[in-house]
C-alpha cells in the first residue's frame, strides 16, 4: 500500500496590466529557476481572496487587489525542499490593475527564504520569446488567449 501524495493548495494570481504586461517573480531552487506568477500557500482559515490580498501584497506591494475571475487550476507533483509536500494544486485568479513599481511589503531577505529572487513586468512578444521555464509551462500561449478572448467560463487546466 503506497502513500497518497501530500499536495498543497495554493492560489496564485495573473495580474496584468491596461498594455496587457503580466507580472511575474523568479523562483530560484537548488536546481531550477522558475518565472510563476505571484501567490502562494492558503492558510488555515483563509479563503482564496484573502490568501491573494495577503500573498500580492507580500510579493509584489499591491494592495486592495480587486480580484476577478478563477481562470485556471494545475496540479503538479514535485518534491518540496522543506519535505512536507509532494506537490501543489494551485488556482488561479485573474487581477487587472494598473500598471505599479513592484515594491514587496517583505524584505527580499525573507522573500529568499521562500526562493523568490526577482519580480518583473513582461509583455506577451516578451513572453513568447523568453527562453526560460514558466509555471506553468504553457504561461505564454496561456496569457495569449486570454488576453485574446477573454476570462473563460470556467477555468481551464493548465497541465504542468
Amino acid at each position: 500500500m503506497t502513500d497518497a501524495p501530500r499536495i498543497r493548495k495554493a492560489i496564485r494570481a495573473l495580474v496584468l496590466d491596461p498594455d496587457d504586461r503580466v507580472l511575474l517573480v523568479r523562483l530560484d531552487f537548488p536546481d531550477s529557476t522558475v518565472w510563476v506568477t505571484p501567490g502562494g500557500g492558503l492558510e488555515q482559515n483563509e479563503t482564496p481572496h484573502d490568501t491573494l490580498i495577503r500573498e500580492l501584497d507580500e510579493e509584489t506591494g499591491l494592495r486592495n487587489a480587486e480580484i476577478g475571475p478563477e481562470i485556471w487550476t494545475r496540479t503538479h507533483l514535485f518534491p518540496f525542499l522543506s519535505g512536507l509536500w509532494d506537490g501543489q494544486s494551485e488556482r488561479f485568479y485573474l487581477v487587472r490593475t494598473e500598471a505599479f513599481d513592484p515594491q514587496p511589503r517583505l524584505s527580499w531577505e525573507e522573500l529568499s527564504l521562500e526562493y523568490m529572487t526577482a519580480i518583473r513586468w513582461w509583455t506577451l512578444d516578451e513572453l513568447r520569446e523568453a527562453e526560460v521555464e514558466f509555471g506553468p509551462t504553457r504561461l505564454p500561449e496561456l496569457v495569449t488567449r486570454l488576453v485574446e478572448e477573454g476570462p473563460p467560463d470556467s477555468p481551464i487546466d493548465t497541465g504542468v
